[in-house]
């Protein structure tokens, strides 16, 4: 049951963190952000920082995981949102 668990989360983290490369892609193709909202980008830095900083605590993979590639990921978009405007 424990594996299954984990497959779930995994799974979860996998879905949820592929969501935000299609907005990544767009923004350095077009080097277009102006329907992006700053601060919506700004708010998920840090959710996704403090999801990640409690994943880490509780030494829980899958959140380390997805939280630690959807830093990135997020951290790309506003980067970009502030690069371009």
């Amino acid at each position: 049951m424990e594996s299954a668990i984990l497959a779930v989360g995994l799974a979860a983290g996998t879905l949820t963190t592929l969501a935000f490369v299609p907005q990544v892609a767009k923004v350095y193709r077009t080097r277009s952000t102006g329907d992006i909202s700053l601060a919506t980008f700004a708010a998920l830095v840090l959710g996704t920082a403090l999801w990640l900083t409690y994943g880490i605590l509780l030494g829980e993979i899958p959140l380390i995981a997805a939280n630690g590639v959807s830093l990135a990921l997020v951290s790309a978009v506003l980067w970009g949102k502030l690069r371009f405007k």
